[in-house]
């Protein structure tokens, strides 16, 4: 996060105004062996810097799912929601790569004018700056509904040769998600991961996507990319580490009667430890 975003952020949770951030599931050890007791925790944050615990009710979720390799998708809700709380303790019964899927309903933010359009340029949302611009609304706050999507690959046992399920890259159907077209487990140091970005199922050209690696080194900023025609960007996996990437779109908030203007945040984390 760049020192003004920094300092925007932390004036606003003073103020008690919530601001949308990245979102993610992160497992507590990626890597597990069959039948392994997980716990996703919910994180907020930027990147893997200071997370925070987000401590959403159950009723805050609108998906909740566990796809496992070979089986049919598990909806987690009805058995994680008790008294509007949210347990994320789950068995990872069969080998092979798991992929679980969240999606969260809104949730609401107001900035002053010239806040909000710091907000967005800071997030690369430069194409709704231009729009706030032909309006001419930059002089307008800026009221935000925001939602948040996160999926998280949990790799149980060594990876199988013979994995033709493929759960790892489903498309889950959330507002926005991103697809990888190749098991990160299954790569080596070095190997390319593409990234398919999905907004209801089809494909985002021009979409800025951001790539942070957790290692024992000191934090490094991001890798920004940004989707080609077909949705897809590549990056480098360039050593062992969590890796996490996010997005977020913002498109105008049509008859909305808490908002002008509707983001949707969305990340996809991973462990990558590579045997060659």
């Amino acid at each position: 996060m760049t020192r003004r975003l920094h300092l925007l952020v932390s004036l606003l949770l003073l103020g008690g105004t919530a601001i949308a951030q990245e979102f993610w599931l992160e497992p507590v050890r990626f890597i597990v062996a069959p039948g392994a007791v997980v716990h996703l925790r919910r994180l907020m944050g930027r990147g893997f810097q200071q997370p925070q615990r987000w401590a959403g009710r159950s009723s805050r979720l609108t998906t909740f799912r566990h796809y496992a390799p070979g089986q049919l998708p598990v909806d987690l809700l009805p058995t994680m929601a008790a008294a509007d709380t949210l347990q994320s303790t789950l068995t990872i019964a069969q080998p092979g790569t798991h992929l679980l899927a969240l999606a969260t309903n809104d949730a609401y933010s107001t900035l002053a004018a010239n806040e909000f359009n710091d907000y967005l340029r800071e997030a690369k949302l430069d194409y709704i700056v231009a729009l706030r611009q032909q309006r001419e609304e930059m002089q307008k706050p800026g009221r935000e509904a925001y939602r948040r999507c996160a999926k998280t690959l949990v790799q149980a046992g060594p990876v199988s040769a013979a994995d033709t399920a493929r759960a790892w890259s489903r498309a889950t159907g959330l507002p926005l998600e991103l697809v990888p077209e190749q098991n990160p487990y299954a790569l080596h140091a070095g190997a390319s991961l593409t990234l398919r970005v999905l907004a209801a199922g089809r494909p985002v050209p021009g979409q800025v996507v951001q790539v942070w690696q957790r290692t024992s080194l000191p934090a490094a900023p991001p890798l920004q990319l940004r989707s080609n025609q077909n949705g897809r960007v590549l990056f480098r996996l360039s050593g062992p580490g969590d890796y996490l990437v996010s997005t977020v779109r913002m498109t105008p908030a049509l008859n909305h009667p808490q908002a002008e203007w509707q983001s949707t945040w969305s990340t996809l984390s991973f462990g990558f430890k590579p045997d060659r």
